[in-house]
């Protein structure tokens, strides 16, 4: 008799490097999202909200959807519009919004407004 855990558990190097990516991707977007508070019904009051760790998942965000968004097809748009959306949150979050090209990512991304 097989475990059914066995079963469901997918060899890592069976799983599609966009899959990966695009997981990767995901998971660094909806942290990003928590960090913010914007899970909450007042962002603004959340206990999630912590700007400086927002910035950090941000920023890897950024980076991996920039380095490899040639590999993503369809799933490039949705991810830049992700990560486009969490770089203006942080903006509007912040008591002093970054200068444009200064904010979490804008490095890899260029000025979010």
């Amino acid at each position: 008799m097989t475990d059914p855990l066995e079963d469901s558990v997918r060899d890592l190097g069976d799983v599609p490097s966009i899959e990966v990516i695009s997981r990767a991707a995901v998971m660094l977007l909806s942290a990003a999202a928590e960090r913010l508070g914007l899970a909450d019904p007042d962002p603004d009051n959340s206990p999630r909200r912590d700007l400086d760790e927002a910035r950090r998942l941000i920023t890897g965000l950024a980076g991996l959807v920039t380095a490899t968004s040639e590999y993503l097809g369809p799933h490039a748009a949705p991810l830049k519009d992700g990560l486009q959306s969490v770089q203006r949150a942080f903006r509007e979050a912040s008591a002093v919004p970054d200068e444009p090209g200064q904010g979490p990512g804008e490095k890899f991304t260029g000025p979010v407004y």
